[in-house]
């Protein structure tokens, strides 16, 4: 499994580029940051690799997940996971019913919650279950995201400035869960962020704009 971006371009209606012929290539099992300032164009790149992309804009080139085109496929048939710097769960449910509403629809009735329930239990938060969101702490709830979007078994999973409402403390915690997470989930994992500390050690760093692009 792979995410392959090919001649990648995406301008705003009145033409303007935000970028152009950006190649990537993301394995399984990698996670590739994108680093630069805000405002340069790199969630939009994720909102057009999601499907979510704006009608301000548009975009010319490919989007291939294990080779098969996700260009003009809806956004809840491309199996991709986003992990965003808000939590977003959703207020009037538990943090189960939070899980259990990512779950595949082939996962039905009882088994929805036993499922929800197994995964609280694997990061140690079974205690949360029947709590609400605003009831738990910020680390809590970044958790329980990580894990919503993990239950729902995508094919690559988005980050956009995953830790950046975190305290110094939680965040480097938070870090390690995640990039623990995503290698034993196994697919490919693309990140934005401006903050140098939140590359995980060894992985691929890609500089935005893309004009002023480097690796390292």
């Amino acid at each position: 499994m792979s995410l392959c971006l090919e001649n990648l371009a995406i301008r705003k209606n009145d033409g303007e580029a935000l970028f152009t012929a950006f190649n990537l290539t993301v394995e399984k099992g990698e996670i590739v940051t994108l680093m630069g300032p805000s405002g340069c164009g790199k969630s939009t790149l994720l909102d057009a690799i999601a499907g979510h992309l704006s009608q301000e804009f548009q975009y010319t080139g490919s989007i291939k997940l294990d080779g098969t085109p996700l260009d003009g496929q809806p956004a809840h048939k491309r199996q991709v996971g986003i992990l965003f710097q808000d939590d977003l769960l959703f207020p009037h449910l538990t943090v189960w019913e939070n899980l259990a509403f990512a779950l595949p629809d082939s996962i039905k009735g009882t088994q929805r919650k036993e499922q929800a329930i197994t995964a609280l239990k694997e990061i140690s938060l079974m205690s949360l279950a029947d709590s609400f969101p605003d009831q738990i702490s910020g680390g809590q709830r970044a958790r329980i995201a990580l894990t919503r979007m993990l239950l729902a078994k995508p094919k690559v999973a988005l980050l956009d400035e995953p830790y950046s409402k975190l305290d110094k403390d939680l965040r480097q915690q938070f870090r390690t869960q995640v990039e623990d997470q995503l290698k034993e989930a196994n697919i490919p994992a693309l990140m934005v962020t401006h903050d140098e500390e939140d590359v995980p050690q060894g992985s691929r760093c890609i500089t935005w704009p893309w004009e002023d692009n480097y690796a390292r």
